[in-house]
């Protein structure tokens, strides 16, 4: 047995906008349509809620609106009404489309493609009820476009290592020369703020043209073998912070932004103006210490906001 909620409808004709916007909202739920003016959602507290909302909107303009159970003894006779797999065929479409298209020189622009394939897959997947293959296909595939973006956008990205993080001094790693490689994108930039910033303030950065040409008495970071790197689900900002038990009010946020910005996951608010700019300041400064040094007055910004609201919500 399934239990479902039916909203049956009735609007003047000439609301037409008002109409519109009901439409709106029942296809933002992921509503199956009965008929016109009936439409039809699994019974869960979410889609009761959002079902609520919408025949409170429309009984508002002197529409008429009735939410009512519906009991379906089968379970399953309604259940490919909402069947979401065209939709998926559509992401997947686009996601091929872009693979196809990257290259190092598209790879910049291919981010901002992949962060609203990202959000149209999690709009997807919120009103997929009854998910099957095709849901974990998309998100394997998406993953996998993540990964190569990523990659075409910084050659040599390290692979996440499985291995404890030892707890380290700060005090032990003060005054010395700290090496990643050149051209920094989104990690590696807030990765040498992180260290000047926390950890070793005189800090020299060297930027190097490959991984082997990292000097024996430097620190590497964020390159395959580095001291410190990406280890399992952590990006080598994560790593660091985890390695020096550093903590500051806004410094748990900045990490999920650099996370999220570096290889994917939940999208911060901040994400797409944050990697924006970034983006832009990457492509109009040639030389990595300046480069760094604009970054890095970004992620102080965005340290002292990520701090003042956490104040202001204790």
């Amino acid at each position: 047995m399934k239990n479902w909620l039916t909203l049956i409808l009735g609007l003047p004709t000439a609301q037409a906008t008002e109409r519109m916007r009901a439409w709106r909202a029942l296809k933002a739920c992921g509503a199956a349509v009965l008929r016109d003016g009936a439409y039809l959602l699994p019974d869960t507290p979410a889609c009761r809620e959002a079902l609520a909302t919408i025949e409170r909107d429309i009984l508002a303009l002197n529409g008429t609106a009735y939410v009512l159970p519906v009991v379906d003894p089968d379970g399953a006779r309604f259940t490919g009404l909402f069947d979401r797999g065209e939709d998926y065929g559509k992401l997947r479409s686009e996601i091929e489309a872009c693979r196809g298209q990257l290259t190092a020189d598209t790879a910049l622009a291919s981010t901002r493609l992949v962060r609203k394939l990202r959000k149209a897959y999690d709009q997807l997947a919120g009103i997929d009820y009854f998910p099957g293959p095709p849901r974990q296909q998309l998100d394997a595939a998406l993953l996998e476009l993540e990964t190569a973006v990523s990659r075409a956008l910084s050659a040599d990205e390290p692979q996440g290592q499985d291995q404890p993080i030892a707890r380290l001094d700060p005090g032990a790693y003060r005054g010395r020369t700290w090496a990643t490689r050149q051209r920094p994108w989104v990690d590696r930039l807030a990765c040498a703020w992180l260290i000047r910033r926390f950890i070793d303030p005189q800090a020299r950065i060297l930027w190097l043209e490959q991984p082997q040409d990292c000097p024996a008495d430097a620190l590497g970071f964020d390159f395959d073998g580095a001291t410190f790197s990406h280890v399992g689900q952590r990006v080598s900002f994560e790593t660091l912070q985890a390695s020096f038990a550093l903590q500051a009010p806004g410094l748990e946020r900045l990490a999920a932004l650099v996370h999220y910005l570096d290889i994917g996951g939940l999208q911060p608010v901040e994400a797409a103006g944050v990697e924006r700019v970034l983006a832009g300041l990457r492509n109009t400064l040639s030389h990595d210490d300046h480069l760094l040094a604009a970054a890095s007055a970004l992620f102080d910004g965005l340290l002292a906001g990520f701090a003042q609201e956490e104040h202001a919500h204790d």
